[in-house]
């Protein structure tokens, strides 16, 4: 069964823009990428890049060791939005609004994942969260605190429903957390300009999405401004674009957004963790071509681990040799 390895580590980027329909209210002026020095690529013209992120920091040191070809490679990922996730355990004020704010000194719009629900990824590599409910509401409390008045896209706990739907979860927990979800929606969307997607897993995970549907009502996805899908999986655009229309028409047509980070490849059967041989994806965007569709986003950041697998670091730790091989095996590729 797949699962969503998240980042524990901090470090800031991107997203979308206010308003709950779709992403063409964005202002669309380019920005080219800081962390490669170089001028030779556009990046995503929505989104703010953290020109101090682990792929940039990694550019200095080979540059500095004459790995001048592996440097150029990691532009690729160095150049991108890609998100940010506030450690959990400790308050996410801080770095949460310092991202928010370098984002709204370039009037470009900073993409989080708010990942703290209790009892998270059923004691996998991700394990861990919030201790209890009122912790969590704390939490979030801060959270959306530290965003202000900036423009914002929140990725709301990532496998949190589906862990509801495929009974990892244990019962006794559901109640407590569709209740913490719907309200985190309601607490982050007081914010003026912030967008929240509810998490819906990936169409490897639950197959049929119907029986998403309940829970993530439950969880007050009507309130969000959409759901997400594909986050930290390796799962096609076309396959995930299916099902994700397929899931919009059940819930009334709400919007999605798909996480592209890593699934440039697609999958690679019976292994969900640091797979081998994957590459980048549709690179970050909000002209999907598709009216429900609002973006591809790298919401996995690219080159940090899925957990202790396949030779990988802890769950959230840079890995420079996977973030190699995720550019090497990638085409510049814009959406599709």
């Amino acid at each position: 069964m797949p699962r969503l390895i998240h980042t524990l580590a901090a470090l800031a980027v991107l997203g979308l823009a206010a308003g709950c329909s779709s992403a063409s209210d964005v202002d669309e002026a380019s920005v080219a990428g800081a962390a490669s020095k170089k001028a030779s690529r556009t990046v995503s013209p929505v989104f703010w890049v953290d020109p101090d992120g682990p792929a940039a920091t990694q550019i200095q040191t080979y540059r500095r060791d004459g790995r001048a070809k592996d440097a150029d490679l990691l532009a690729r990922i160095a150049d991108e939005p890609v998100a940010l996730w506030p450690a959990g355990e400790v308050d996410p004020g801080p770095e949460v609004k310092a991202a928010a704010a370098a984002a709204s000194g370039q009037g470009r719009t900073a993409l989080f994942v708010a990942y703290d629900i209790p009892h998270r990824d059923c004691g996998q590599h991700s394990a861990g969260g919030a201790a209890d409910a009122a912790a969590y509401r704390s939490w979030i409390g801060k959270f959306a605190d530290a965003l202000g008045d900036g423009k914002a896209l929140v990725v709301l706990e990532p496998d949190a429903v589906s862990h509801i739907v495929d009974g990892c979860t244990p019962d006794a927990y559901h109640d407590e957390r569709e209740q913490l979800l719907s309200e985190a929606i309601v607490r982050l969307k007081q914010q003026p300009h912030t967008k929240v997607y509810l998490d819906a897993g990936n169409p490897a995970w639950i197959q049929d999405p119907w029986n998403l549907v309940d829970p993530l009502k439950k969880a007050g996805i009507e309130k969000a401004d959409g759901f997400s899908l594909n986050v930290s999986n390796f799962q096609t655009n076309e396959r995930t674009k299916d099902y994700g229309r397929r899931l919009s028409e059940d819930l009334g047509g709400k919007h999605y957004v798909i996480d592209t980070s890593r699934n440039g490849n697609g999958p690679l059967p019976g292994v969900w963790c640091n797979p081998p041989g994957r590459a980048l994806g549709t690179r970050p965007t909000t002209d999907t071509g598709e009216p429900a569709l609002d973006a591809y986003l790298w919401i996995k950041r690219p080159g940090e681990s899925d957990g202790t697998c396949e030779g990988g670091p802890a769950a959230g730790q840079w890995w420079p040799e996977y973030a190699l091989e995720l550019a090497r095996n990638s085409k510049d590729q814009s959406a599709t």
